[in-house]
C-alpha cells in the first residue's frame, strides 16, 4: 500500500477545446488534483499548441491548481506570463535548461511551484543536484510532443529509482509521470512510485464521459492508496 495519496492530473491537450472551460469544470467536479496544461512551440516538440491567454481564460473554471507544463525551447521567457495568467506550478525541460538553478529561482521569484521533466532517455543525473529545491519532477513516460503514445516499459526502473533517492534524502518533491497513463498502466506507475498522474486521452475521450473515466482510472488504484 502507497502511504501518500496519488493525485491525478487530467491533461487539457485532450480535452475538447471548444468548450474547454466546461470540461475542466467536468474534471474538477469528478475528483481531479491538478489541471495539467501542455504548453508546446514547435521547436523543443513538433507540435504547436497554447499560450497563457488559455490558462487564464480557464482559470475561472477551477480552483485545482493549474500545472503548466513548459515544452518550449526557451522557457525563461515564458515564465512571467504564465505566472500571471494563473499557473500555480510551472515544469520546465532540463534539456533546454543549462542553469537549472538559475531558472528554478526564477520561477520561485514568481510565486509559484518549481517543476523540472526529463525525457525517456535522459538520465536522473541532470535533476540530481537540483533535486532539494524542487516542488516537483516530471519523468515523461513517452517522447513528448503528442498526446495518445503508448507508455514506455523501461521508464518503470526510472521512476522506482527516483522514489528512492527522493525517499532516502527525505525530499517532498512530488513525483509526476506524463504519457500513456491508463487504468492498465497507472497502477504499475504507482507501484514504483509515481504520485502524480497526468492522463489525457484516457479521461477526455469520446467512449465515456469525463466522470465515468475519472471513476474508471481511480478505481484502477484501489488498494494501492491509503
Amino acid at each position: 500500500m502507497v502511504s501518500s495519496e496519488v493525485k491525478i492530473a487530467p491533461s487539457i491537450l485532450s480535452a475538447d477545446f471548444a468548450r474547454l472551460g466546461e470540461q475542466v469544470a467536468e474534471v474538477t467536479t469528478a475528483g481531479a488534483h491538478y489541471i495539467h496544461i501542455d504548453v508546446m512551440d514547435g521547436h523543443f516538440v513538433p507540435p504547436i499548441t497554447i499560450g497563457a491567454p488559455v490558462v487564464e481564460a480557464i482559470r475561472p473554471w477551477t480552483n485545482l491548481p493549474l500545472d503548466v507544463h513548459l515544452m518550449v525551447e526557451r522557457p525563461e521567457i515564458q515564465l512571467e506570463q504564465f505566472a500571471r495568467a494563473g499557473a500555480d506550478i510551472i515544469t520546465v525541460h532540463a534539456e533546454v535548461c543549462p542553469d537549472l538553478h538559475r531558472m528554478v529561482e526564477s520561477m520561485k521569484g514568481l510565486g509559484v511551484r518549481a517543476g523540472v521533466s526529463i525525457n525517456p532517455a535522459t538520465p536522473l543525473a541532470v535533476v540530481d543536484e537540483i533535486l532539494p529545491a524542487l516542488d516537483l519532477v516530471l519523468l515523461m513516460t513517452v517522447n513528448p510532443g503528442f498526446a495518445g503514445q503508448a507508455f514506455i516499459e523501461e521508464v518503470l526502473d526510472k521512476i522506482a529509482r527516483l522514489r528512492q533517492i527522493l525517499d532516502e534524502r527525505g525530499l517532498a518533491c512530488e513525483l509526476e509521470v506524463d504519457g500513456g497513463i491508463t487504468a492498465q498502466t497507472a497502477p504499475r506507475a504507482v507501484g514504483a512510485g509515481a504520485r502524480v498522474l497526468v492522463a489525457g486521452s484516457a479521461i477526455f475521450n469520446s467512449r465515456e464521459s469525463v466522470k465515468e473515466a475519472m471513476d474508471r482510472l481511480m478505481a484502477s488504484l484501489r488498494g494501492l492508496t491509503g
